[in-house]
């Protein structure tokens, strides 16, 4: 890649940065994080509640403390002064507010210590921040002595959750009854609360985080040298006992080298490399990091990935240990080539397990930290489709939004703090070059929210105790680490197709291999011996098979195990079974003037009528039904004759709905909720049963849209009357969709496929969508690690479906791996349960307004000019 081409992308990442930050700012400001789609500030408490995700929100102007060290990399040092002045001016941390200590740290907590970092340097150049007198860190101690009263617990672990005015316990901080934490949220503190105790002199804070990091250590399950993911910190017991590098563990391994790097401190170096050891006997399964039990880590505990895991690798190249960096790396980019982002989790055969994308910038991380070790182009290009991909999917113009189904292009209306404090960094940085950074970078060590401090700190206010307590019961097998630290510069100038050689078995995998299937343990009976029972391969029918089982969990721990794992593997296949006959969700793409197909909603499904999925997609213009509620012959057929009936829910069945618009000439229908306020933002998504009858009669498609969601489509009639929409199994590319001559030539790009002439239309493509929320189970949702969790929420009633649920579209064949390494098909699918939905409550105003269509225009409008003004400056 040339120095030119590296500079357009690197000014490019400049704009997309301007973009989201200018909007916060505009928008925002002071809130916590911007709402990309409705162009607002989210406050807590005036939004409904996302639950666990919110405990990130304090009401301390959260996305401009995060965003402060990126704007001195990306060279921005004017904002960033106004930024300092704006965070002294604004900023209050005695909120009446319970927020997670974790999140506190790494951003809140970071942010400051980042932005004070950057600007003492910037000071100590003479240009700029001359008047600054430690004011951030001022605002840094305050805040740790606000955090304090967490680590009132008798094991040094923290509690989960605290009041910033009012503490632990009290009545009136409504916190401190938690009894769980997860490993990562007590192990992230070590390099912010050193950090303060090093720039301060106040020992307390890296006392209080290396208690925690300590009781973290003796409680690792020896014979594994594993941790869970929850740990009791009362008590210190494992309450979920399943281990790997993803949610929940993540950065507890991270902090635990780049404690290291930082303090100086041998014992963290011991640490890490006992836990490493661990992680590449039992969790990595090359290309795959797959979770396991602690005290049987031979047995998978689960069959996804999540989203997290993509830091690994950059993790594993400050480790040294290249060569299965970028085996994992290559795994995660061809999933994100298949869905355009990394979905929050996916399964072993690279299915979409939770399809969200909250914009999450973990491999964006692993891409720059793998550049930087190999030099190699080739990441280069991959960083460019990060760009292409957010600019074309989730860019919208009041900034950048969540994807809320990978599956579907639908968004969120989310745009985390995170995402200014890491993706725009570690995108920038990728494409620089030593002399566009104003300051050494090679000089700062990375927090895991992307924060900079300085590795000074090592040398500075050092009166914590360095006695080596790891050795006294751990020993280390050096052998595991002969291999590791490569010197690069070396070994891909003398073999420059070495990483290509890595990663060129891996370019089909997610494509065109068999579904990965756990195997380890066949592996053992190769010998001749016979292999365990599966549960795939069960038969009740079969006297050998019954004998088999009576045996398992009785005759020896073999037979236990095995046991153990045919119980879990018949939840899993039953637990399959069950996704296999629930739908996936459906789309609504408004694609009449002046939407053209950027308006994108996400539709829940119905058991009956045309299969989207099936067929080609259902076109035309909408029509409200009369009655609203369609639970009786239509008074005004001839108005829906050929059109797609809109439809109130409530007093009758759906499939009752669907055959009187049906009779009266329909050809799709769109029911709307009735309850006023319902949205995706705090719904499940809602499936539409049928009457318990023989619906076969049923052809049209039938979709199902919240209140919130059909009001944009209602807005749309009282203000351009003709609205045309589109009805498939997931939104279509706007050039397949615009047929219209006049359309074509205002808006249809000349080549979908270059990015780079596409300008403002693809750009903008992904703009205003409402869609619905994706729910998961508490157990499975618990991705409260780094740097944000998950909501979590009870599923709504029998009709609704999770996002758990909604793993992959049933047509497809589901596969797994026998012991020949075969692929067999698993498309054995349960029978469709007859559920009824009996509708109520039709007093519903449709009249409501959710925003003006005119200001979403005029948006698009600056949107559009203002990538054309940059084609021309060729950014």
């Amino acid at each position: 890649m040339s120095r030119e081409e590296k500079q357009k992308l690197g000014n490019q990442v400049l704009e997309m940065f301007d973009h989201a930050y200018g909007n916060y700012m505009e928008h925002a400001y002071p809130a916590d994080e911007l709402m990309p789609l409705t162009c607002r500030g989210r406050v807590r408490g005036q939004e409904p509640s996302r639950g666990d995700v919110d405990d990130a929100l304090g009401k301390f102007s959260l996305t401009l403390i995060d965003s402060l060290d990126t704007l001195v990399v990306l060279n921005k040092t004017k904002e960033f002064e106004d930024a300092v002045r704006k965070v002294l001016r604004d900023v209050n941390l005695d909120n009446d507010v319970v927020v997670s200590v974790f999140e506190t740290n790494i951003r809140v907590l970071g942010g400051l210590l980042g932005g004070h970092s950057l600007a003492i340097m910037l000071k100590e150049k003479g240009e700029y921040m001359q008047w600054y007198n430690d004011e951030l860190l001022q605002m840094a101690k305050q805040l740790g002595y606000k955090l304090l009263p967490a680590f009132n617990t008798t094991s040094g672990l923290p509690y989960p959750r605290i009041n910033l005015k009012f503490g632990i316990r009290k009545p009136e901080a409504r916190t401190g009854t938690e009894t769980d934490t997860c490993t990562a949220c007590a192990g992230t503190l070590i390099l912010e609360f050193a950090a303060l105790s090093r720039f301060t002199g106040a020992t307390i804070f890296e006392e209080y985080a290396r208690k925690a990091l300590d009781f973290l250590w003796e409680k690792r399950q020896r014979s594994s040298n594993l941790v869970g993911v929850t740990i009791n910190i009362h008590t210190g017991d494992w309450v979920r006992k399943d281990s790997g590098v993803g949610a929940g563990i993540d950065s507890y391994y991270e902090y635990l080298l780049k404690a290291y790097v930082l303090l100086g401190d041998d014992s963290f170096l011991e640490r890490f490399n006992t836990h490493y050891d661990a992680i590449m006997r039992y969790i990595s399964q090359p290309p795959l990091l797959l979770d396991v039990h602690i005290h049987k880590p031979m047995l998978n505990a689960r069959t996804w990935m999540d989203a997290l895991l993509a830091f690994f690798p950059g993790l594993q190249v400050l480790k040294g240990d290249i060569r299965p960096a970028i085996e994992t790396h290559e795994m995660l980019y061809q999933v994100i080539k298949k869905h355009n982002f990394l979905p929050e989790a996916f399964t072993t055969d690279f299915r979409v397990h939770w399809a969200q994308h909250p914009l999450r910038p973990e491999f964006a991380e692993s891409t720059y930290f793998l550049y930087k070790a190999t030099g190699d182009p080739y990441y280069l290009e991959v960083g460019k489709t990060l760009i292409e991909n957010l600019n074309k999917y989730a860019r919208v113009p009041c900034g950048f939004a969540a994807m809320k189904d990978v599956r579907t292009g639908s968004h969120e209306d989310r745009m985390d703090s995170f995402f200014l404090a890491e993706m725009f960094k570690y995108l920038y940085l990728l494409f620089a070059d030593k002399e566009d950074i104003i300051f050494d970078i090679e000089d700062y060590i990375f927090t895991t929210e992307a924060h900079l401090l300085p590795l000074w700190l090592s040398t500075t206010n050092q009166s914590i105790s360095k006695k080596n307590t790891t050795s006294e019961y751990t020993e280390l097998d050096d052998s595991n680490f002969d291999w590791t630290c490569p010197n690069t510069q070396i070994l891909f100038p003398n073999d420059p197709l070495y990483a290509q050689s890595i990663r060129e078995p891996l370019k089909n995998v997610v494509d065109k291999s068999c579904p990965r299937g756990i195997i380890r343990v066949e592996e053992s009976f190769r010998s001749g011996a016979k292999p365990p029972l599966r549960a795939r391969d069960f038969m009740a029918t079969n006297p050998e098979h019954l004998e088999i089982l009576k045996k398992m969990g009785a005759a020896s721990s073999i037979d236990a195990e095995d046991g153990l794992r045919f119980m879990q593997e018949m939840i899993e296949l039953s637990s399959q079974q069950q996704k296999e006959q629930q739908l996936p969700p459906r789309a609504v793409q408004i694609v009449s003037h002046p939407f053209f197909g950027r308006v994108v909603l996400t539709a829940g499904p119905a058991q009956f009528g045309l299969d989207l999925s099936k067929h080609k997609e259902t076109r035309g213009f909408v029509a409200s039904s009369k009655p609203s509620n369609g639970c009786s012959e239509l008074t005004n057929p001839e108005a829906v004759m050929g059109k797609i009936a809109l439809i109130q829910r409530g007093q009758c069945m759906f499939a009752e709905k669907a055959r009187n618009i049906q009779n009266a000439g329909a050809i799709g229908g769109i029911v709307i909720d009735d309850n006023e306020g319902s949205s995706s933002d705090t719904a499940p998504l809602f499936q539409m049963a049928g009457d318990g009858k023989d619906t076969d009669d049923i052809k049209i498609p039938m979709l199902f849209l919240f209140s919130k969601e059909g009001s944009i489509i209602l807005d749309a009639i009282r203000e351009y009357e003709e609205v045309e929409v589109l009805l498939s199994d997931k939104a279509k590319d706007r050039a397949a969709i615009l047929k219209d001559p006049e359309m074509e030539n205002e808006e249809q790009p000349s080549s979908e496929n270059d990015s780079q002439n596409q300008s403002g239309e693809q750009i903008s493509s992904s703009s205003q969508e409402v869609d619905l929320v994706d729910q998961e189970s508490s157990e499975e949702n618990s991705l409260n690690s780094h740097p944000e969790s998950l909501s979590l929420a009870d599923m709504d009633n029998a009709a609704s479906i999770s996002p758990s649920e909604q793993t992959s579209n049933p047509t497809e064949n589901h596969e797994t791996t026998n012991l020949n390494g075969e692929c067999t098909d698993l498309d054995n699918q349960l029978q469709e349960q007859s559920e009824t939905e009996e509708d109520s409550n039709p007093n519903v105003s449709w009249g409501k307004k959710v925003q003006p269509i005119d200001s979403i225009l005029a948006d698009w409008n600056e949107d559009i000019e203002a990538f054309e003004m940059m084609e021309k400056d060729e950014l």
